[in-house]
């Protein structure tokens, strides 16, 4: 007589977890990259039955981040003739790989940046996976991430007596490498 949904399997709690991750990255905001997850989650499932694989789900988170960002007109168009620092977004400090001077640092990316950095570096995809995600060609994105390393570069020598080009390297390359060890 219960009538209870069926418990995720472990395919599916990873699907969760990746979801998480990557909305994490897109808003940098708990609360609301748990409800990116579950409003794209119930939205999927509502619509094919269930989510089957990790491009849709990204697709989706995607498109509902940029369709709440548009309603809350969150949108900033950037001035191409005064290029001013974007404003420190509201970075997490309780989870483990967003602590310390790469938080402040990647927060002052702009938003497409942080993705990018976070969907090659963290996720592991390549620049074609994620030239079909954002619509672009695979050179765009491989400047982008280029740009965005080299911006990381430049806000890392201002602090050079913190942190140095190897530990910025190797604190984008750690996370990938625990993921993998799991």
């Amino acid at each position: 007589m219960e009538n209870s949904a069926p418990a995720p399997d472990s395919s599916d709690a990873e699907l969760l977890q990746a979801g998480y991750r990557y909305a994490l990255a897109l808003s940098h905001h708990h609360e609301e990259a748990e409800d990116l997850v579950q409003e794209t989650w119930l939205n999927l499932c509502r619509r094919y039955g269930r989510v089957e694989n990790r491009a849709i789900l990204f697709s989706s988170i995607r498109n509902l981040h940029i369709d709440q960002c548009r309603r809350r007109k969150l949108v900033h168009f950037e001035s191409m003739d005064h290029p001013d620092v974007p404003e420190l977004a509201d970075i997490p400090t309780d989870e483990p790989c967003m602590k310390g001077e790469l938080a402040a640092m990647l927060g002052r990316l702009k938003p497409t940046e942080r993705e990018v950095i976070f969907l090659h570096y963290y996720e592991g995809q390549t620049a074609e996976e994620i030239s079909q995600l954002h619509g672009q060609s695979r050179g765009t994105v491989l400047s982008l991430i280029h740009r965005s390393i080299a911006k990381l570069r430049k806000l890392g020598e201002a602090a050079a007596e913190t942190i140095s080009r190897n530990q910025i390297l190797f604190l984008l390359v750690l996370p990938m490498v625990w993921a993998l060890s799991y």
